[in-house]
């Protein structure tokens, strides 16, 4: 006597249908509610550097020019001024032309944190337009 044998041609298989479909609410849920940071930064008003044949404007005499060298030394009107002094010289040239623009010439190698804190002394010396220029000298 022959003895017969069940075959099992269905294997077990798994579904993955509805673990996708979760796998995908999920991201969904997630882009949804994940709130973005917006940093702020600095906003400076940088000229065009096809611009540089044009001659200074008339008032240029009135604008407060500071130069950031390459060893981070700051200078106004050709006197090396400290940092703590910086924001008590722009109130100064402020006063004698409140319309007065800082225009800052800062050299390539020259520290970031000394230019963002001149930047920082400028505005809170109340002067609305900072202009940032590199400078190679």
């Amino acid at each position: 006597m022959r003895r017969k044998h069940f075959r099992e041609d269905d294997e077990t298989q798994v579904d993955m249908t509805p673990m996708l479909d979760i796998v995908f609410i999920m991201l969904i849920f997630f882009i949804v509610t994940t709130s973005f940071v917006k940093e702020s930064g600095l906003e400076l008003s940088r000229p065009d550097p096809n611009q540089d044949n044009t001659p200074p404007p008339k008032d240029a005499k009135k604008n407060i020019f500071i130069k950031i060298d390459d060893a981070s030394r700051i200078t106004m009107d050709g006197q090396d001024v400290d940092i703590r002094a910086v924001r008590a010289r722009i109130e100064q040239k402020r006063a004698q032309n409140p319309l007065a623009i800082a225009i800052i010439g800062v050299h390539a190698k020259s520290e970031t944190n000394v230019l963002i804190e001149v930047v920082d002394a400028a505005r809170m010396a109340g002067v609305d337009k900072v202009s940032v220029n590199e400078t190679k000298l």
